[in-house]
């Protein structure tokens, strides 16, 4: 029988604890980067922005009081609902920004390539918890997880989507690896990467996404046009210096000469109102998360859970990685948020979910 006293008494608040911070110092840093730049519509942003949040904390909260078994349950049709959703978006979606991507409801639109991820973790436990789970993974055992992944990741791609689409595929190979792959399946997965990574440049990737590239290598190729987003990203994190020009003190962000920057590109606007010391507090409450998310893989009892655990931490590593990787100069830009801080309320329903995911992971840990 359910008792909410009980259920409160062993709640992990850590979770939502290390979420809700990040969030706090995005919604301010979302505040700033809009209202620095006196332009119309994006000035409300950041109160759309909190009402997700508190949608997305709400739903989340529910769903950690779900016994994990359910999420066993749920993974196949979850999967279902969410290639049927990616089929809906391409036959009927709402187009904007040159992709079409979106479900409109009202003056809501929400991305179901965002859910998609959290389907891909769910659906990928069950199957490697029930297939082989005690022994190394092999290339045979390895087709059917793949083409689950693969679906989903084409039909991403196909909207344009790239980013999103290569996160599904990020998140397939990050649990496979950590179900145990032979050194023999990594070698050979390896060489078809690489394989495929050619093909793909060649023959499937358009002209854009191509020079993005080339401008990765080289910035000043096309300094006014495709690698005018990157170099504008590193003049605001290395005009930030030290401790930062201060809190809506960015001319990146008041003279809008960085693109996209309440999404892509927040994490430039925080580095140049905040510096070095910003960023690195910021980046320490991320591996906070990351090491409560491995600490909590590795001790819960069933394969499942740690799967899905891992998933999860899989979905905020990648993120977190890309984004900052790319408006720093490390990695080609694509369209990849920063987890909690950039503007969009799908990815903000995809983090509280998963927060609520592993919140129930954990608090069932004392029920065994």
């Amino acid at each position: 029988m359910f008792n909410f006293k009980e259920e409160l008494r062993r709640y992990d608040y850590s979770f939502f604890g290390i979420c809700t911070a990040i969030f706090v110092i995005g919604i301010l840093n979302l505040y700033s980067a809009t209202h620095s730049q006196g332009v119309g519509h994006e000035e409300g942003l950041y109160k759309t922005q909190i009402i997700w949040f508190f949608l997305s904390w709400l739903i989340g909260a529910v769903v950690s009081f779900i016994q994990p078994k359910n999420y066993f349950r749920l993974a196949y049709p979850s999967y279902l609902l969410s290639v049927i959703l990616l089929i809906v978006v391409l036959v009927v979606g709402h187009s904007a920004l040159g992709g079409q991507r979106w479900i409109g409801f009202g003056p809501f639109k929400f991305q179901p390539s965002e859910i998609t991820k959290i389907a891909m973790v769910l659906v990928l436990a069950r199957w490697y918890s029930k297939a082989s789970p005690d022994q190394e993974i092999g290339l045979k055992e390895l087709i059917i997880p793949f083409l689950i992944s693969l679906i989903p990741a084409l039909m991403i791609i196909i909207q344009p989507d790239l980013g999103t689409g290569m996160l599904v595929l990020i998140i397939f190979f990050i649990i496979t690896f950590y179900r145990k792959l032979k050194w023999k399946t990594i070698v050979i997965l390896a060489a078809v990467a690489m394989v495929g990574a050619t093909v793909i440049y060649n023959f499937g990737l358009r002209e854009y996404q191509k020079k993005r590239i080339t401008t990765f290598i080289d910035p000043e190729y096309d300094a006014k046009g495709s690698g005018y987003n990157a170099i504008q990203s590193k003049i605001a994190i290395g005009s930030g210096q030290f401790f930062g020009k201060g809190f809506r003190r960015s001319s990146q962000g008041a003279l809008n000469y960085l693109p996209e920057n309440h999404t892509d590109f927040i994490f430039a606007i925080f580095n140049e109102e905040h510096g070095f010391v910003g960023a690195v507090f910021l980046v320490a409450l991320y591996i906070a998360l990351f090491y409560r998310l491995l600490w909590l893989a590795s001790n819960v009892n069933k394969i499942f859970d740690s799967v899905v655990v891992v998933g999860v931490l899989a979905i905020f590593f990648a993120h977190t990685i890309i984004n900052m990787s790319m408006v720093s100069g490390l990695m080609p830009i694509v369209g990849v948020p920063l987890p909690l801080m950039s503007y969009g309320g799908s990815n903000l329903l995809t983090f509280g979910i998963c927060c609520g995911v592993v919140t129930s992971i954990s608090n069932a840990r004392s029920l065994f």
